[in-house]
């Protein structure tokens, strides 16, 4: 499963986001990519507020705003 987080330049919340994630999830961390959620138009109006966002491949939100092991343990529960 691919995985996309959503972030911005200089953004604390984001940075703290990245790091959990690759300390809870490091077999991961290969299928993540970190993107500017101002790159795109569409991903700045949509989640340009509540970043970090993770997403998976199909688009589908698995966590936001705070990182939140357990939820997102679930997601990848539930694609094996």
């Amino acid at each position: 499963m691919a995985l996309l987080l959503l972030s911005r330049p200089g953004c604390g919340l984001c940075e703290e986001f990245l790091e959990a994630f690759l300390a809870e999830f490091p077999e991961r961390a290969a299928a993540l990519q970190v993107a500017d959620v101002d790159s795109k138009p569409g991903w700045q109006g949509r989640y340009g507020l509540v970043i970090p966002v993770l997403l998976d491949d199909e688009g589908t939100v698995l966590c936001e705003t705070h990182f939140d092991a357990e939820l997102i343990g679930k997601q990848f529960e539930t694609t094996r």
